[in-house]
């Protein structure tokens, strides 16, 4: 973990080291359900869980029912958005299909166990957890987080629902353990706080051990924060970020970050990164490398190399690539002068009406590798070739429309 650039902060690094090495270890990281997907802003603690099962250790992926219906208000500056349980669930169940893809249930010993918060949170009685878990919190310490100094110091409202968020989250903890004798929670830099109030209570209430984990925070070398772009998030779910895009944004990673994001996202062996960083001069081709082997961790091999085969005949080549990302378009909605800017916003690859305007404006936005100037323009049936229509945002961004 050290040498791949994972660890952050660990509450006690030694002693971790020392039980990891001798025996199998049970360790969890808790995902609030707030979408249908993850998005890449998670996926540096989901690579610890792989290197831990490589090594013989058990995750468990607990994924909040319960929890989500409060929010974490951890690097918010505003209440996160209430959701039904319902909505809630059929979250879950989607975020549970990602991660069939990015963890290994083949060995029982190491295959991760799914958990779901709302199982005891959702049963607590209110007088009965204030007496035993809420008394064993202080104040005090709880203005001193991050998390809730942040949004008071900038006046910002913070709902008492939010603040019970840690001591629901350190409960979290106490139950695994008792259950499941999970020792280590994983979370990012954000979450340490809420962590180790998980590790005090494990102590004052079982008198036992356990560990904290923190990754860092990512930030790309641009100073944004990892995982979103200005389309919004990089999801994990191909549904919503198709294989290609996401090949596509690691291909697009800006020179500073290659090195560091090779480590972070691949399972190349640290001295083979090394080795080929000494040898290959060519930052394009560490690129190409970098989108090959992450697409492959969340999409499969075959999925990475016709991602690879797309982007080859797209830009290389100059072809209209069968493997583009293909919108199915109806042919009455064509005659019904649908109209550029609306094809461009409605289709997300501009953000609004007002940005497809612009793009325009800027000469951004070519119609079958045809530069296209006027704003007002609709689209035809005489547009598509085969039925088969492509435009182009840029120079990187390639979509085909198909009539059905």
């Amino acid at each position: 973990m050290k040498d791949r650039g994972y660890l952050n902060q660990c509450t006690n690094l030694e002693k971790l080291d020392e039980l990891s090495s001798n025996k199998s270890i049970t360790a969890y990281i808790g995902f609030d359900c707030t979408a249908r997907s993850l998005h890449v802003g998670s996926l540096l603690q989901i690579m610890i869980f792989r290197l831990l099962q490589k090594y013989g250790h058990k995750p468990i992926v607990l994924l909040g029912g319960g929890t989500t219906l409060i929010g974490d208000p951890s690097g918010k500056e505003e209440t996160r958005k209430v959701l039904k349980k319902k909505e809630i669930k059929k979250n879950i169940v989607s975020i549970k299909k990602i991660f069939m893809n990015l963890l290994n249930f083949k060995k029982n010993s190491t295959k991760p166990v799914f958990v779901d918060n709302f199982s005891w949170l959702g049963k607590l009685n209110y007088i009965e957890f204030l007496r035993d878990v809420g008394s064993q919190f202080t104040i005090n310490k709880m203005l001193t987080f991050d998390s809730v100094k942040t949004r008071l110091e900038r006046e910002q409202s913070l709902s008492y629902m939010e603040f019970n968020y840690m001591i629901l989250q350190a409960y979290d903890f106490l139950k695994l353990k008792q259950k499941y004798n999970c020792i280590l929670q994983l979370g990012g830099s954000d979450q340490w706080g809420n962590i180790t109030n998980g590790i005090d209570l494990i102590r004052r209430k079982l008198k036992k051990e356990a560990y904290g984990l923190t990754t860092p925070l990512i930030t790309l070398a641009s100073g944004s924060k990892m995982g979103k772009t200005e389309k919004g998030a990089i999801w994990l779910d191909e549904k919503k970020f198709s294989p290609y895009d996401y090949w596509q944004f690691w291909r697009n990673t800006d020179d500073k970050d290659v090195v560091k994001f090779l480590k972070y996202f691949t399972e190349l062996d640290i001295k083979y990164i090394e080795e080929v960083l000494s040898k290959e001069k060519n930052i394009n081709k560490l690129k190409i490398k970098l989108a090959n082997e992450a697409t492959k961790i969340l999409h499969g091999d075959s999925k990475s190399k016709k991602a690879e085969k797309t982007a080859l005949e797209t830009f290389k080549l100059g072809k209209t690539s069968i493997n583009l990302p293909t919108t199915k378009i109806k042919k009455e909605l064509i005659n019904n002068n649908l109209s550029l800017l609306d094809l461009l916003s409605n289709n997300n690859i501009t953000s609004s009406k007002g940005e497809a305007r612009r793009a325009i404006e800027n000469h951004a936005i070519k119609l079958n590798d045809n530069l296209i100037i006027d704003k007002n323009k609709t689209i035809s049936l005489n547009d598509f070739k085969n039925d088969v229509m492509k435009i182009s945002f840029g120079k990187k961004k390639h979509y085909l429309f198909r009539i059905i």
